[in-house]
């Protein structure tokens, strides 16, 4: 039998899951459907690039976990989670891409088997990985159950981090300063975008002082000239230009953990618009760590960074920030907290943020961003990249 290589203590999974079994209390639920792969993987340390088919973690109240996929996958859980061979369920592929069986259909009969029928099921609808048609076979096989909605339940309980999970952290932030300084080294008038991607992405594979780089949540993102008053645009084949703003937006990342750091560069003399909107975010990011202290609100960093943006006639609409950790495709945020007003979530240590602190407007953009951690005292900054606008001259 293959024997799981866990990232964690076995300890440290058990608090995980009587973590998400007192959730689940509070919230009345008895049976836990969890389809979210960063999910899956804090409860069980399953990791496999196989979240394009169904499959999920089943928490109940007092069994062992239970790991439901595809067949094939059913290896990978066993080389990469602590579930025993008994909780390992899988699917054939007469299942995949049918018109006629769904996974979770399968996934309600067991569900009945284990004698679960007539339960409290919450799910995660919001889930990327959870399609309608999922929902529709689950319930339809589980006709007695009563559904609830569970979105983002496992989600808060990931909010303060572990020693274990903070050293993996910094582990991502050391591979993000290799990632800039390799763009600083390479950056130029005509080099091509695709060139600078293929450049940054080998050293934040290859990693750094030990630390091996993972495969990132989200593809790098790039935005030179006009299109950097587009945040989630991707490279192309163009060559840089002078006299222009490049903004880069990636992650470093070691063992699913990310550390995402954004930074604008500028070819040549900048813009008085330019230098106006890096003083702006500057003393607005500033204005917000200074409210980064254990015991104040998310709410409070947005407020401190909007006004000080106000002062400069500047007015940032969308969220500044939210937690990190664990991320899996499409999106490394942890999708719980968020800096924006409203939000009342109080800062305790351990907690890890990306302060997301860019601009965008008509046809230019700058970004220049900080990922964090909320100790007993001042921030830990998770890399160390000059925080202001890049010059090459």
């Amino acid at each position: 039998m293959s024997v799981a290589t866990l990232r964690f203590e076995l300890t440290e999974y058990k608090m995980r899951l009587e973590k998400a079994r007192n959730a689940m209390e509070r919230a009345g639920i008895d049976l836990l459907v969890v389809t979210d792969p960063a999910n899956m993987h804090w409860l069980t340390g399953y990791d496999g690039c196989s979240y394009y088919v169904p499959q999920c973690v089943v928490v109940t109240k007092s069994d062992e976990p239970l790991w439901f996929g595809r067949r094939m996958d059913a290896n990978g859980c066993r080389r990469t989670a602590y579930i025993s061979e008994d909780r390992i369920k899988w699917y054939g592929d007469e299942y995949v891409q049918s018109d006629t069986l769904h996974a979770m259909s399968a996934l309600g009969a067991i569900i009945v088997d284990e004698g679960h029928g007539s339960s409290v099921i919450g799910v995660e609808k919001d889930s990327s990985c959870f399609s309608a048609a999922s929902f529709e076979a689950l319930a339809a096989s589980l006709p007695n159950a009563r559904f609830q909605k569970a979105d983002r339940l496992i989600n808060w309980q990931r909010l303060v981090k572990s020693p274990r999970e903070i050293e993996y952290l910094r582990g991502a932030g050391k591979i993000v300063e290799a990632m800039y300084q390799r763009v600083s080294e390479v950056l130029c008038p005509g080099i091509k975008q695709s060139d600078l991607i293929a450049e940054l992405s080998y050293v934040g594979t290859r990693g750094v002082d030990g630390y091996w780089g993972d495969y990132p949540a989200c593809v790098p993102n790039l935005g030179a000239g006009a299109d950097a008053s587009a945040p989630h645009l991707t490279w192309t084949d163009q060559p840089i230009r002078g006299d222009e703003a490049i903004f880069f937006e990636f992650a470093g990342v070691h063992k699913r953990y990310h550390c995402p750091l954004s930074r604008t560069y500028y070819l040549g003399k900048p813009t008085v618009q330019i230098r106006d909107a890096e003083a702006a975010v500057l003393d607005g990011m500033q204005a917000g760590l200074e409210r980064a202290v254990a015991g104040n609100c998310c709410e409070d960093i947005a407020k401190a960074y909007s006004g000080a943006l106000a002062r400069y006639g500047f007015e940032k609409t969308s969220r500044s920030g939210y937690p990190i950790g664990i991320g899996y495709p499409p999106a490394w945020g942890e999708n719980s907290a968020s800096f924006r007003q409203g939000d009342r979530t109080e800062l305790q240590p351990g907690m890890a943020f990306h302060f997301m602190s860019g601009l965008w407007y008509g046809d230019w953009g700058i970004e220049i961003t900080e990922s964090f951690l909320i100790t007993e005292g001042e921030v830990e900054f998770l890399s160390s990249v000059p925080r202001k606008l890049l010059v090459i001259d």
